[in-house]
């Protein structure tokens, strides 16, 4: 017991000889907080003054952020002198809060909080939109609510096929990142109630494992209650009444299909898949969102974008 209270002494600072741990320089207790992440440095700092002076130090939060964040700052649509801070935890925390656009403001870019990866967001316009240049099938409109000038409204089509593309040597090394698209819907949307889409993450050129992607967010409540709803056209229709109108369980596609998120900022999102990103990888990754199998028309989504961002667990 007599250990264990000389040990909380030493962290709490407590009388005796203890506290040997307040005797090193601040820049070699720095050197340790370095070596955490933002959040652990953030939770120590309140242990003691040394303590606090170094987790607050440039030294720390240098290392905390990317490698190349002073090349991704350069890059800023507005100029790099539009991000003016102090210190760099101050420059940690802006870049975490406030996603910036670069290169001409096709891409947003921002840090996570918690672990200091990259985080980017492809707008509409920097996709590969089947049709998109066609105002019969998709128009390019302001929203005050997008971070981006305009985005992409599906107005009519039967062939759904948004693609982006993204090189990994842009992301943070060693890290699990997942794709995800983010959209809202109008009042008037169909064509997505009782059908799935198709999405996809991995190497431009390589075979992608598919997955099951649901758009509407009420289609994705009844599949994620087994809901199936009875399918449209006359063939379907004979089919169940010859079944005795049972719906048929969910196939194993449906079980492990993504279903749409409400975001903290007011869009939409559902994962397309997930990538590991490895040290010193230099490929193209490609991200696909399509649905061209059954041919129904479709209408009423508002595409923000793609974002790229690293995936907890």
């Amino acid at each position: 017991m007599a250990v264990e209270n000389g040990r909380s002494s030493a962290v709490s600072g407590g009388g005796g000889d203890g506290g040997d741990i307040y005797h090193l320089p601040e820049g070699c207790i720095a050197n340790v907080l370095s070596l955490t992440s933002p959040r652990d440095a953030s939770r120590l700092s309140v242990i003691g003054t040394v303590f606090r002076s170094a987790a607050e130090s440039d030294a720390v939060w240098d290392r905390f952020l990317p490698p190349d964040y002073r090349d991704i700052i350069s890059r800023s649509s507005d100029g790099p002198e539009s991000i003016n801070v102090g210190s760099k935890k101050e420059l940690y925390l802006y870049l975490c809060d406030h996603p910036f656009f670069i290169d001409g403001g096709t891409k947003s870019f921002s840090l996570e909080k918690r672990s200091g990866k990259k985080c980017y967001m492809l707008a509409a316009r920097s996709l590969a939109i089947i049709w998109a240049d066609t105002p019969r099938y998709w128009r390019w409109i302001p929203l005050p609510e997008s971070r981006f000038s305009e985005v992409a409204e599906l107005l009519d089509v039967c062939w759904f096929d948004i693609t982006g593309k993204i090189n990994t040597s842009m992301l943070s090394p060693d890290t699990n990142y997942a794709a995800y698209f983010v959209f809202t819907t109008k009042s008037r949307t169909y064509g997505f109630d009782h059908q799935s889409a198709e999405g996809a993450v991995g190497i431009s050129g390589h075979d992608r494992k598919p997955q099951t992607i649901f758009l509407d967010p009420e289609a994705a409540r009844r599949h994620m209650y087994q809901i199936v709803p009875r399918r449209l056209g006359l063939l379907n229709q004979m089919a169940d009444i010859l079944r005795g109108g049972v719906n048929p369980p969910p196939s194993e596609n449906n079980t492990q299909a993504r279903y749409p998120q409400q975001r903290s900022d007011g869009w939409i999102e559902v994962e397309l898949g997930e990538f590991f990103v490895k040290r010193g990888q230099d490929v193209e990754l490609e991200m696909s969102l399509t649905e061209v199998k059954e041919g129904n028309w479709k209408s009423g989504l508002v595409v923000e974008g793609i974002e790229i961002r690293p995936k907890e667990g």
